[in-house]
């Protein structure tokens, strides 16, 4: 065997092939920051783009709206005012009509009661319970105004509804929408919420955390510490392997199918949604229940055996709790992919007019990104910047669910 003779570092050919070579990393690094400042770039504009576009979902436009009370004479008295029955004797008493009558005396020539929202009697109605004293005189209360002039006043309206927001002027004025919080669905853009969609949500993940949590967490544990290695288990493996990359409207399909065409589950409620749900984020929580579990020493097992600890006493007492930031982690992640899920919920019938929030698990119900798909369908140009404004509120909920992953990580996370 001849020796090979050292490498002259000094020839014009090396440093050339030098030269070459940092020339390749100074453009592997400039194309790696270039793929980073575009990915940031996109997500800058996707978050600008709907914050523009959303917030003015979160407002509403009102007008002054002067009402004689003690000449309306309504028929109702002070006491009949507290609790729920007042909204029944407002409503027997004809308070609709007066609000329709006083928009039509002080804006005759701007469309009288076109003017205003559906709902703008009901906040006459609110107003009047909290203020029982206004039934004797005449007063003045800012009430929302119709979708049109809304959008008008907002900048992007027809010019026929431009020209009332400048007749209207000063009497005009912007508010935080506070019934875009509390309300549920409707047909008028002034009076929609995210409530209903919200608190069907809620209910929808209630179910997939305490369904899908502990049978993920059990099943990770038993094929990382007791099942024996045979073609049995590689086979299980496998399928759940495949499963957390199946379409989710496979789910929905198989939630279709199985929880309301053979056990006759209430269609279009939160029990089902979570059952479908549940079952297509089981195999994640599976997956990163095995890897957090696998990712504990051999020696902790090890010391707790050596001290007499039983297998499971060595698995629940030492194992889990080394392994539960993972897994919560995993879980909080598969919970926020489920979050965002609309494919799924449509094939059980979540897709409903849901007009008033879900009170049970088995009340008719919808969630945020189906509630965003049925008003991003919606011919009115009201329902646009609301459709914006439920995007930022359901990103809103993404990213603390993932602000929460992170901080258990970092916080519980132990280091070997």
């Amino acid at each position: 065997m001849t020796d090979r003779a050292p490498t002259d570092w000094r020839t014009d050919a090396m440093r050339r092939r030098i030269v070459r070579r940092y020339g390749a990393e100074r453009r592997f690094r400039m194309f790696g920051l270039g793929a980073i400042i575009l990915s940031a770039g996109f997500l800058a504009f996707l978050i600008v783009t709907m914050v523009m576009q959303g917030a003015a979902g979160f407002t509403e436009t009102r007008v002054s709206l002067p009402i004689d009370f003690a000449a309306a004479e309504l028929t109702v008295t002070p006491e009949q005012l507290r609790g729920d029955r007042g909204n029944l004797a407002l409503a027997g008493a004809g308070l609709e009509g007066v609000v329709d009558g006083a928009a039509g005396a002080a804006f005759a020539q701007q469309g009288g009661a076109e003017l205003l929202s559906d709902g703008a009697w009901l906040r006459v109605r609110d107003t009047l319970k909290a203020n029982p004293g206004m039934l004797r005189g005449r007063t003045a209360i800012d009430v929302p105004v119709a979708t049109d002039i809304d959008v008008a006043y907002k900048g992007d309206g027809t010019p026929e509804a431009e020209q009332v927001v400048a007749a209207l002027g000063d009497r005009l004025s912007r508010g935080l929408n506070r019934d875009f919080f509390g309300n549920a669905d409707a047909t008028d853009p002034t009076r929609v919420g995210i409530w209903g969609a919200l608190k069907g949500s809620l209910l929808t993940m209630f179910v997939t955390l305490i369904l899908a949590f502990p049978i993920g967490v059990l099943s990770a544990l038993y094929l990382e510490e007791y099942a024996p290695k045979n073609r049995w288990t590689d086979l299980i493996e496998v399928s759940i392997n495949n499963l957390a990359a199946v379409p989710s409207i496979i789910f929905g399909l198989l939630g279709l199918a199985v929880f309301l065409g053979t056990f006759g589950l209430p269609r279009s409620a939160p029990i089902v949604g979570g059952l479908t749900l549940a079952l297509m984020t089981m195999p994640v929580i599976v997956i990163a229940g095995r890897n957090a579990i696998k990712a504990v020493p051999p020696s902790i097992r090890d010391a707790a055996l050596g001290i007499g600890a039983s297998p499971v006493q060595v698995v629940f007492h030492h194992v889990l709790p080394l392994a539960l930031p993972g897994i919560l982690t995993g879980t909080i992640i598969g919970m926020a992919r489920a979050l965002g899920e609309t494919a799924p919920l449509l094939m059980i019938g979540m897709r409903a007019f849901i007009a008033a929030p879900p009170e049970g698990l088995t009340d008719p119900a919808t969630v945020l990104p189906v509630q965003i798909f049925l008003w991003s369908d919606e011919v009115a140009r009201g329902f646009v910047e609301k459709t914006s404004a439920a995007i930022i509120v359901l990103l809103v909920f993404l990213l603390a669910m993932n602000g929460v992953a992170i901080y258990l990580r970092n916080r519980f996370e132990t280091r070997w």
